[in-house]
């Protein structure tokens, strides 16, 4: 039986940007589209029914869980270092005009659609929780968590747990995971360092 997910040499030939050298998982049941504008780091792992589309960066330590997809076009999305997205999650760097003012959906000629957008980015140790939507033009700070089936439609600040429609914050998140991070990272580096890589 043949591994779900491709390997170092198949990554290679599907073209993407860049590729992380350790640990890179992504399912052959993905869809990736426009493969030379995603970078992916070390030590990720993208799910069965993801899709990623657009200018994409996803950092080392970095998680897409099933069926969740990343719509970025060429605002672009980025998913830094130990930042995960669960099961089902989607995030658009662009959206369509739903005013009426003009005509809507990617087989209309671009001089006729209202097309917006700008930047996403999930900073370091950022979480979504399954079934949240991430609109345009915003940055989940770092260590922020996002709880499950959540709308986010405006920047998130540092170290908060947000949840609802629209998202709001409901607490502060511990931050004891950046120790346990610097822990992985260092036993990894110990790790290269005894192999000699």
């Amino acid at each position: 039986m043949t591994n779900s997910f491709y390997s170092a040499e198949e990554l290679k030939k599907i073209g993407f940007k860049k590729i992380g050298t350790e640990n890179v998982l992504v399912s052959r049941k993905a869809s990736i589209y426009g493969a030379e504008n995603i970078s992916l780091g070390s030590h990720v792992r993208i799910d069965d029914f993801c899709i990623l589309s657009g200018n994409i960066t996803i950092g080392n330590h970095s998680h897409i869980s099933a069926y969740s997809a990343l719509f970025a076009g060429k605002a672009g999305i980025v998913i830094s270092d130990f930042a995960c997205c669960s099961v089902r999650c989607t995030i658009f760097a662009i959206n369509d005009d739903y005013s009426g003012a003009h005509l809507i959906g990617p087989v209309i000629p671009d001089e006729y659609r209202g097309v917006s957008g700008g930047q996403v980015i999930l900073e370091e140790c950022a979480l979504l929780g399954s079934g949240c939507t991430v609109l345009p033009s915003v940055v989940i700070g770092e260590g922020t968590a996002v709880g499950s089936m959540s709308l986010v439609k405006e920047s998130l600040k540092p170290w908060g747990i947000y949840a609802g429609i629209p998202c709001k914050r409901i607490k502060e998140r511990n931050n004891v995971c950046l120790e346990l991070k610097e822990k992985l990272l260092e036993i990894e580096k110990e790790s290269t360092y005894i192999h000699g890589e």
